[in-house]
Formats: C-alpha cells, sequence, structure tokens
C-alpha cells in the first residue's frame, strides 16, 4: 500500500479540480453521504452517471450544477465496471467503510476517469490521505485502470428547522437562518445548504406565505451539541416572534414518516399533533416550551432533503 496525503498527491500531479469531499454517515441506517463540488459541471455530470451505471455501492447519485451527492451503502460490493458501454461505467464506487473516525471510500476508475479518481479527487479539500494498492494505481491516463481508498472524516448529517421568527410587521425567518448558518465558525462544522419548505398555505395563523426554513450541516460528532447550541441561542437572539420553533433531526435518511410529509402541506396541524409526530420519527426540538413555530419546524426538517419539490404546494414539480 502506497500511501499520499493530498499535498504529495497535488505535488506529483500537479493541482487539478476537486474543490470539496466529505462523507457522513448514518451507520444505524447503514448508509453514507458523500458530497464532491469540482471546479467544473461536466465532470461531475460524467462521473455520476458512469458510477449509478456501474452500482457498487451506489444507491443514488444527484447533481447540483458542478456538485454531486452520492448516496451509498456502507460495505463493498460488486461493481460493474471497464470502458463505458451499456451496463458498465468507466468509474465505480467499490465500497464504504468506517474505521472509528475516519470514513473510507473505495474506487475503480479507467482511463480519464481513472485520473480523476487516483490524481484529482485524493487532492480534494477534506481528504486525509489516498492509498493506493500498487505503484501501478499511480500510473494514470491512456487506457490505465486505477484503484484507491480515500481516507476522510467521519461526520454526521444533522438538520435543522427553523418556524416563525418573524411577525407582520418584522423579520424573515429564510434571512435569520441563512445568516444564522452563515455566522457558524465551529472547527468541525461544514453547512452545505439551505432550503425553503412551503408549507399549508390555507393556514389561518401565519405571517403571509407560510414558509419555513431548513439547514443542512455536515458535523464531527463531538461538534453536534456546539452546534445545537449555537443555532439556538442565535435563533432566540434574532427572532422577533414568542412563537419560535427549532427542530432536529440527525441523519441521512428519516424512518418512516407515514404521512405527515404530506399532512404538514395540506392540513392545518396542531402544535400537539407537530410534537406527537416528530417524537414518532425520531425528530427532536431545541426550544422546550412547545409553540406555533414547532409546526413549520417539524415541516422543514420533514421536507430539506426531498429536493426542489419542497419550495412548492404539495403535488407541485417543475
Amino acid at each position: 500500500m502506497i500511501i499520499y496525503t493530498p499535498e504529495q498527491v497535488r505535488e506529483r500531479f500537479g493541482p487539478l479540480f476537486s474543490k470539496k469531499f466529505l462523507v457522513m454517515v448514518d451507520e444505524q441506517a447503514g448508509i453514507a453521504e458523500i458530497l464532491e463540488q469540482c471546479q467544473s459541471r461536466g465532470t461531475i455530470e460524467w462521473d455520476a452517471m458512469n458510477r449509478a451505471r456501474a452500482r457498487g455501492a451506489v444507491i443514488t447519485c444527484a447533481v447540483e450544477g458542478a456538485a454531486m451527492t452520492i448516496q451509498a451503502r456502507i460495505g463493498t460490493y460488486p461493481v460493474n465496471f471497464g470502458s463505458a458501454g451499456d451496463t458498465i461505467g468507466g468509474q465505480a464506487l467499490e465500497g464504504v467503510e468506517v474505521n472509528g473516525d475516519e470514513v473510507i471510500t473505495i474506487w475503480r476508475g479507467i482511463a480519464g476517469a481513472g485520473v480523476g479518481i487516483a490524481a484529482c479527487l485524493p487532492q480534494a479539500p477534506g481528504v486525509i490521505r489516498a492509498e493506493y494498492p500498487t505503484e501501478e494505481d499511480l500510473l494514470v491516463g491512456g487506457a490505465r485502470t486505477n484503484h484507491v481508498r480515500i481516507v476522510s472524516p467521519r461526520y454526521e448529517k444533522i438538520t435543522i428547522g427553523i418556524d416563525d421568527t418573524d411577525t407582520k410587521t418584522e423579520g424573515a425567518t429564510w434571512v435569520m437562518a441563512l445568516k444564522c448558518a452563515e455566522a457558524c465558525t465551529i472547527q468541525g462544522v461544514e453547512f452545505l445548504n439551505m432550503r425553503l419548505i412551503q408549507l399549508n398555505p390555507d393556514v389561518p395563523n401565519k405571517t403571509t406565505n407560510c414558509v419555513g426554513s431548513a439547514l443542512n450541516f455536515a458535523v464531527l460528532p463531538e461538534k453536534v451539541e456546539a452546534l445545537l447550541e449555537f443555532v439556538r441561542e442565535y435563533v432566540l437572539t434574532h427572532t422577533h416572534s414568542e412563537e419560535a420553533g427549532i427542530a432536529w433531526f440527525s441523519g441521512i435518511t428519516l424512518p418512516d414518516t407515514g404521512d405527515l410529509a404530506a399532512r404538514v402541506k395540506t392540513e392545518i396541524l396542531t402544535v400537539d399533533q407537530a410534537t406527537a409526530g416528530a417524537e414518532a420519527c425520531g425528530i427532536q426540538f431545541l426550544l422546550p416550551v412547545p409553540t406555533k413555530g414547532r409546526i413549520g419546524a417539524l415541516g422543514a426538517v420533514l421536507w430539506a432533503n426531498k429536493g426542489v419539490e419542497a419550495a412548492g404546494l404539495y403535488g407541485e414539480h417543475l
């Protein structure tokens, strides 16, 4: 095994195009979520299609701009790998291993896709080291095949929903939520994205549009409590309302929530119903006093990772 740091990879191959690499793990569900950002959308799109075709550990691949998110199974799996074809991918994720506070992702690539996994991805910010099985795997380009194990920190995924921090005369919850995420400078906490969740517009007791805000973070396990305390204090300090609600969930996929996600967009729920629904699916609240904001905060967590439809009325699609 030949071990290179990202700096050594960069020195050997020159600076390439990966801008971020991190892996979140949900061991209870047996899955991981891998985030990659690249300089170019084209490389991300090609990699995503080929990895999905090669299957292996991959469950799903999603592309947004020059970034890709993979949901993958923990473990090692056979891949349909080789020169890209009808059923074969030219780049493959073979497996995901968890070893204490580190995660190892196991890759294969052929030709230009081998350059991607052997020379480009291992020098991304977020990588600890790359492990190459043989010297041959450090020879990239042409028709060569490359193998590499990329080691990175083990993150958890934390989703936070916030609602009812504004009034009819002051504030906007989405602005406050995004400022909260940008103000968080805790080492070991990576802000991933923010999403606006359109809730039931027929709710009578609302500001105007009835929209909750969701924040997604990748967090080192020992930093979770610090993040939650930061968000709680920030919201309490900046809210204009006495009805603010903050909900949170640790994990990549929610357990079966039944029709709860649909109901927050189509029904008028009570605070008691929201509290019971959250408890049933492992969502917790940061503020102990039950407020109206719990309903929208719950809805924000339920829809935080469901795609652009979260921003629409129930049943709307682009």
